[in-house]
């Protein structure tokens, strides 16, 4: 385990829907705890996640979905990269600035290195262009390229640790056909483990391996709540 003040870096994993969102809520756990991980992640096919607060009856894609523990709107996880930051309630992990804008800035950072122009979504720029999806409503920090949506995150805080996770598309998916990802736009391809690399060198992480206390959590936290219809559907 890296020293408490270090940002642990998982290795990229792709995983099931259920056990994607278990992962992320055991690093929260362990946030509680005062250890710090960062993770970049797939999906083992097409899932459809809803904010916590979303009723379950706007999942009507077709798609296997679950939900997650953070707000916002409903994310169609398919050709992205997804990524979950755990931090303390420590002064170092105190920033000023929102994490999600930092996140973002990075992102922005790592892509103008491919030769790929994006930027952030300001104050006064707010747009809203659907009724469901969460990358069809552009808020203060989002990020875009030629105008659409290429990068958003949502946040939890419990007991003074943060939960963050965020999706970044990579290519459009067809099974959202309307949200162009970075390659449709920026022209450029990218590939999500080389992006997860570049981001990872950016937040200055120590590599790191999940304890084993934390893989009984993520598979407790799966049965209970993420693999758990009733769980699900209770909104």
């Amino acid at each position: 385990m890296p020293p408490m003040s270090a940002l642990r870096l998982l290795p990229f994993e792709i995983r099931p829907g259920a056990e994607n969102m278990a992962a992320d809520e055991a690093l929260f756990e362990s946030a509680e705890r005062g250890v710090a991980s960062l993770r970049f992640y797939g999906w083992s096919e097409p899932t459809l996640t809803l904010g916590y607060f979303q009723p379950a009856e706007v999942a009507t894609l077709g798609l296997p979905w679950v939900r997650r523990s953070t707000g916002g709107e409903a994310i169609v996880h398919h050709r992205e990269l997804t990524y979950a930051l755990a931090l303390p309630h420590a002064k170092e992990w105190r920033i000023d600035e929102p994490w999600t804008c930092r996140v973002h800035h990075l992102v922005r950072d790592a892509l103008a290195e491919l030769g790929i122009e994006s930027r952030a979504v300001i104050c006064g720029e707010e747009r809203r262009l659907g009724p469901v999806l969460c990358f069809l409503n552009q808020t203060a920090g989002d990020l875009l390229i030629r105008g659409s949506k290429v990068a958003g995150s949502a946040q939890r805080k419990r007991h003074g640790a943060l939960l963050q996770h965020g999706s970044i598309l990579l290519v459009r998916s067809e099974h959202a056909p309307e949200l162009p990802g970075i390659g449709d736009l920026g022209g450029v391809p990218v590939a999500a483990e080389d992006l997860a690399a570049r981001l990872a060198a950016k937040f200055e992480t120590v590599p790191g391996d999940w304890t084993e206390s934390e893989r009984e959590r993520v598979a407790a936290i799966r049965v209970e709540k993420y693999d758990n219809p009733a769980w699900n559907r209770k909104r």
